[in-house]
């Protein structure tokens, strides 16, 4: 009996062990923040609307997928939502579609930003998206911040793509860098018209009116700019992708619930 109740003992043990490892992440899951009922979706509004969320792989400025980042999904609150939807109706008609790279991003991954930031020996993606900005400026040319509008859930970083839409290869991880100001034949592919640049090129060129932009590049942020400004979208002038609906609902407030479907289930 003794070698019994050892065993049953050990049993019990086992078992313990392994409900406490696969109740762990459950329980995690349940004390992560989730978002304000004013947040949705993009998918729930308009599911025409194109996702490439850069942040959840390995193609962006750090290198790596970044915190917070827990599926490739597209969150903002109602109000931007709903305006994105009525700038996609107009562009549809004129054979074209919107294609969202970022939209609400949390607080843990503006966190990370700052970290990579601060760790000026990491210049993995160097090439490519800040080739001329020496890593110890980022902050001070703005290009890094420790709040970022995006937590706020108002602001998208967007293009335009022409109909049909091509697909764009995945990113392989260590294949060459090309500067995100190259020619657009000879930077990294991307489905979306020219802009001159690359998204999160870290460069004057992506000054939205930026005087070297002319010709179609121009035209095709102007028709980007023109689309969202008549829905009540606010451009960020150092950055053609970048806009920020408004009035606001959150203009104070800067949330980190994660990027996951759970965040906003039921909205």
């Amino acid at each position: 009996m003794t070698g019994l109740a050892s065993a049953f003992r050990t049993l019990v043990a086992t078992a313990a062990a392994l409900l406490a490892v696969t109740a762990a992440p459950a329980a995690q899951a349940e004390s992560e923040p989730k978002a304000p009922r004013e947040f949705v979706a993009l998918r729930s509004v308009d599911p025409t609307i194109i996702q490439e969320m850069r942040y959840i792989t390995r193609h962006n400025f750090v290198g790596e997928p970044v915190d917070g980042y827990r599926q490739p999904l597209c969150i903002l609150t109602r109000p931007a939502a709903q305006a994105l939807h009525k700038a996609q109706s107009k562009l549809l008609r004129q054979g074209y579609s919107l294609k969202v790279y970022d939209c609400y991003r949390p607080q843990r991954a503006v966190d990370h930003f700052v970290r990579w930031a601060k760790d000026l020996d990491d210049e993995t993606m160097k090439k490519e998206f800040y080739p001329q900005v020496d890593k110890s400026r980022l902050f001070a040319d703005g290009y890094i911040a420790e709040k970022s509008g995006h937590s706020r859930g108002s602001t998208v970083d967007l293009t335009i793509v022409k109909l049909p839409a091509l697909p764009t290869r995945p990113y392989i991880p260590g294949e060459p860098l090309v500067p995100c100001y190259a020619p657009k034949s000879e930077r990294f592919p991307d489905n979306s018209v020219d802009m001159g640049t690359g998204f999160d090129c870290f460069d004057t060129l992506s000054h939205t009116d930026d005087p070297r932009i002319q010709g179609k590049q121009r035209a095709n942020r102007q028709l980007l700019k023109g689309a969202l400004s008549a829905v009540g979208f606010v451009n960020l002038p150092e950055e053609w992708w970048h806009f920020t609906y408004k009035p606001e609902p959150f203009p104070d407030t800067f949330f980190d619930f994660p990027v996951a479907w759970r965040s906003v289930a039921g909205h």
